[in-house]
């Protein structure tokens, strides 16, 4: 059957927002307690609850019931939410931020006190002292702190270990139960930029002593500290520029393996892994390269990395169990699935997999990694999708509209794993270019810095230029450039809308309109971010002034939508009501959409849904475009 000719942008797909949130779940926080295997799925259907699953005999099992919600909420963005050890389960409510235990066969039973706004995460239990040891964090008021506590694995009684810094991550105890590890860090850094290594001595009376700071600094980024079987401190550093591994032998520190690759990822979240050890002493590791992920098993005594070739560009959450390793993985056709590797033979089995939807290839877009010139003599990265739908060809000659996707962060990295949403527009006639803009990850410390007082800069003029790299390659029409973004990526959307002319449309997902507000008005995790991005505040609330897009609405020429929690802490909903109050006295064409009990981020299938429809539905009328579809209609204010 030969394809129907019909324009970019006009293409019929079987990949509708109800077919992406019906079928598919999030998978991570993968875990083995002895023969056991854990992971958590985060479930649009269910009002975006986080579920604690167990792979039973009969498959997979619900560990924590409704209304359960496995998730914490330190630094806002948790991670780090759960613990398992001798058949008990310890979690994070998101409710109530209390820590609750399931033991076998029994319900979830509250082990903190509901005292106050007490929050946990990235806890572990040190059976020998029959404990649990994790981060909390403190609401009292205005005053946030940060410290590492024991909590009593009975009497949920909480005595504090460690205390003074502003941040804490990956408390970790050495095999013989004589050692903590933690990672530490104060303002105004981030965890990417500067933080530092210790290492204490355990009292008799389980108290902290000794306390010595083995590595890091503000200048050099620590990541994911792990006690080797044999009791050897292992970490990933940035010194070198790029997140290699190194060890810690007498006293002294040593590279395992230099190379121009990253084996750290910015921690926004607890809980997060690239390396794990396997039961012969050997380091399972994943590193990245130019925005793909790559598996290896690294012989530290050698130096020896040894690829295991496997069809993925994703890997994450790698686990040991017995001889053979647990990741979450996914491919540019595959979407994210939980896989048992066995090692020997490189073959894998998928345990569980994120959709159990089946998508004909013909009707998928494979990215291709480009990088183009920038501004300043700048190489900038990102995937390109073209159009693709086995069903539609375009009239000879035509040029498909252009979404341009900024991730959020900024410090973050877009990734080729398939993305549903990526293909719901490409399957229906429209390119996609998804930039990694100077200041993502994934291409060492120097790419990683370029936004340093450059934040809505750089990363406009990397997304700008990617725009204007496909047009003169003929990949995309010039008229119909879009731009679109959440959070940060929401900042650099707003911005090049306001302070450049490449685009004439664009889509903020609870993204940044006043750059002051988010200095003075976020959560603690954040609240010096901007020092480094932009400068510090308000000694330099000039920049903010210039580079926030609310104070230049008279710049703005061309239509933008606005999606928006109306609970998100991080980006007030303020910021984009006040955006679209000043397109809307401008007689901008406008669309607002506010949603009820989200924050920052949809998490619950019918906003998704609403959200990616409303988008399309936007692009299409400001563009003159007929969709094949009749997806539900939005209110354009000022749409002649």
């Amino acid at each position: 059957m030969s394809a129907q000719v019909a324009p970019f942008g006009e293409w019929r797909s079987p990949i509708t927002a109800d077919l992406i949130v019906q079928g598919t779940i999030g998978i991570g926080g993968v875990a083995v307690d002895g023969a056991e295997l854990y992971w958590l799925e985060a479930r649009p259907t269910e009002g975006g609850r986080n579920v604690l699953v167990r792979l039973g005999p009969q498959g997979p099992l619900d560990v924590t019931p409704p209304p359960f919600n496995v998730r914490s909420r330190v630094h806002e963005y948790g991670g780090g939410a759960f613990h398992v050890a001798q058949g008990t389960v310890w979690f994070s409510n998101f409710a109530d931020g209390r820590l609750y235990r399931v033991r076998p066969g029994e319900v979830p039973e509250p082990l903190t006190a509901l005292a106050g706004d007490r929050r946990y995460a990235d806890f572990f239990h040190d059976a020998q002292r029959r404990r649990l040891i994790g981060v909390r964090e403190e609401h009292a008021g205005d005053q946030v702190t940060n410290a590492i506590v024991a909590i009593d694995a009975e009497s949920g009684d909480e005595t504090v270990l460690v205390s003074g810094a502003d941040f804490y991550a990956n408390p970790r105890l050495s095999p013989d139960g004589t050692r903590l590890c933690w990672i530490c860090w104060n303002f105004p850094d981030m965890p990417w930029d500067g933080t530092e290594l210790w290492v204490a001595e355990i009292s008799p009376d389980g108290g902290l002593g000794g306390a010595q700071r083995v590595a890091g600094s503000r200048d050099e980024s620590i990541f994911q500290p792990e006690w080797s079987p044999a009791g050897v401190l292992h970490f990933v550093s940035d010194r070198s520029d790029w997140w290699n591994l190194y060890r810690v032998i007498d006293g002294e520190i040593e590279a395992l393996c230099p190379m121009e690759a990253e084996f750290g990822r910015p921690q926004w979240v607890f809980g997060m892994a690239t390396y794990a050890f396997a039961v012969d002493g050997t380091i399972w590791c994943t590193y990245t390269c130019a925005g793909t992920w790559h598996l290896a098993r690294l012989y530290a005594d050698t130096g020896a990395l040894v690829d295991v070739a496997l069809p993925f560009t994703e890997l994450s959450a790698p686990c040991p169990q017995g001889d053979g390793l647990l990741m979450v993985v996914a491919s540019p056709t595959e979407p994210a699935a939980l896989i048992r590797l066995a090692p020997e033979s490189s073959t894998f089995t998928v345990l569980r997999r994120s959709s159990q939807l089946e998508i004909d290839p013909g009707y998928l877009s494979v990215p291709k990694s480009v990088s183009y010139p920038s501004a300043g003599g700048r190489t900038a990265h990102a995937f390109y999708y073209p159009p693709a739908n086995r069903d539609f060809t375009a009239p000879d000659g035509a040029k498909p509209p252009l979404l341009v996707r900024s991730h959020g962060g900024p410090t973050a990295a877009t990734a080729s794993a398939l993305n549903l949403r990526i293909q719901y527009w490409t399957s229906r006639g429209w390119a996609v270019l998804d930039v990694n803009y100077g200041g993502s990850t994934g291409y060492g410390r120097p790419y990683r810095r370029l936004l340093d007082g450059a934040w809505g800069l750089v990363d406009v003029e990397d997304c700008e230029a990617g725009a204007r790299f496909l047009v003169e390659q003929g990949l995309a029409d010039a008229a119909q450039l879009a731009i679109d973004g959440g959070s940060a990526g929401g900042y650099t959307t707003l911005s090049a809308l306001t302070f450049g002319n490449t685009f004439k449309a664009g889509a903020s997902f609870y993204g940044v309109s006043d750059l002051e507000t988010l200095a003075t008005d976020t959560h603690k995790f954040e609240a010096r971010y901007l020092d480094r991005l932009v400068g510090p505040y308000p000694e330099r609330r000039d920049l903010y002034v210039e580079r926030s897009p609310i104070h230049h609405t008279d710049r703005l020429a061309c239509p933008a939508i606005f999606l928006q929690g109306l609970e998100d802490r991080v980006v007030p909903p303020s910021q984009a009501e006040r955006m679209v109050e000043a397109l809307r006295s401008r007689g901008l064409p406008v669309a607002y959409i506010a949603f009820e009990g989200e924050q920052h981020g949809f998490r619950r299938a019918e906003n998704i849904k609403r959200a990616l429809e409303s988008e399309y539905y936007f692009f299409s009328r400001v563009f003159g475009i007929e969709p094949a579809e009749n997806p539900q209609p939005v209110t354009i204010e000022n749409l002649g």
